[in-house]
């Protein structure tokens, strides 16, 4: 397999698959599982001696229809073509017993030699819309980004800064007591300058089983949205990122999220108020069932017109990178 560094499961399938060249922290729910031993052992790829030469296909390892190689190598160029150092060869597209379920391997390597070859595998389902990567249901086709960046064009409706075009939207999950969510924050800023036409929403994502104050955290952030509109709300996230820590205790919880109200220029005792509203609750609700219909379980994660990219720890010169290559692959201009 590609040679990385990866903190859990659900973020290397996102880094193997969609950006490989940073290695990303994020938060979960629970922790992951142990990665699952192959059934079979894949075919090794060459060793690195500067560009990478694969062995020449075998036509006889082609033997499913669905998915074509062109299908397949437009996905790749959708999730890869950002990297103008990576390569890569459809080496198999072989059926399985199951009908309609083929197996796709693709050798991986580096131009410069300096990344070490390796081989990728993953099952493409029936729909041709989605795959299965370690354990994981990632979206594929020749647009394979097309239909989350639909679905959040309709309901990502977190405070926003920038631009009320979603032409290019980037939505930003995030947990208020998640520490990697706080050292994401400066990318987000940086972003938010970097891309002025970019529409950049806020959905809350608390991961209520490891941080307790996450989702009250959130609720106090809806009403400050609703009550003070998007500037209120990012001058309320940023306080309450730099205040994390008092997260941890009940009465530091209180004073913490007072104290970010404050700074946003509203009144406490209405926030608090309206944080403890069926509504607010149910605000917070559907933006986590948003993040799970995107099959996003973990935090933070930067969605570009559908693109999900963990971005806990992303170098930002990648980061910009991917979404200029996004913006070409939508014809957005800026």
């Amino acid at each position: 397999m590609i040679r990385m560094s990866i903190r859990f499961a659900g973020v290397a399938v996102l880094a193997a698959i969609s950006s490989p060249l940073f290695t990303a922290v994020a938060q979960q729910q629970v922790p992951a599982a142990p990665p699952q031993q192959p059934a079979a052992v894949e075919p090794s790829a060459p060793a690195p001696s500067a560009a990478p030469v694969f062995p020449k296909p075998d036509p006889a390892n082609f033997t499913a229809t669905s998915p074509t190689k062109d299908t397949v190598n437009a996905f790749l160029e959708s999730s890869w073509g950002y990297d103008e150092n990576r390569i890569w060869q459809v080496q198999d597209i072989l059926k399985t017993p199951v009908e309609g379920i083929s197996k796709v391997v693709i050798y991986v390597g580096d131009k410069t030699g300096k990344q070490k070859p390796g081989v990728i595998g993953f099952f493409a389902l029936p729909d041709g819309k989605h795959i299965i990567a370690d354990n994981q249901l990632l979206p594929f086709g020749d647009h394979p980004f097309a239909e989350y960046r639909a679905i959040l064009q309709q309901r990502a409706d977190g405070p926003y800064r920038g631009s009320a075009s979603k032409d290019l939207e980037l939505v930003e999950f995030a947990d208020f007591q998640c520490p990697h969510c706080k050292d994401a924050q400066a990318n987000m800023d940086k972003l938010a300058v970097d891309f002025p036409k970019a529409r950049i929403v806020f959905e809350n994502y608390p991961l209520a089983k490891i941080h307790p104050a996450a989702v009250k955290a959130a609720e106090y952030g809806v009403c400050v949205a609703k009550q003070g509109g998007s500037n209120a709300f990012f001058l309320f996230a940023a306080a309450v990122f730099d205040g994390q820590d008092g997260l941890a205790t009940p009465d530091g919880e209180t004073l913490t999220l007072n104290s970010a109200v404050v700074k946003a220029g509203l009144d406490p005792a209405k926030i608090e108020a309206c944080s403890a509203t069926h509504e607010a609750g149910e605000s917070v609700e559907a933006s986590v069932k948003l993040a799970e219909d995107l099959n996003i379980n973990e935090t933070p994660i930067l969605v570009v017109n559908g693109r999900l990219i963990p971005v806990g720890g992303a170098p930002y010169d990648v980061l910009k990178k991917i979404i200029e290559f996004q913006e070409k692959l939508d014809g957005i201009t800026q």
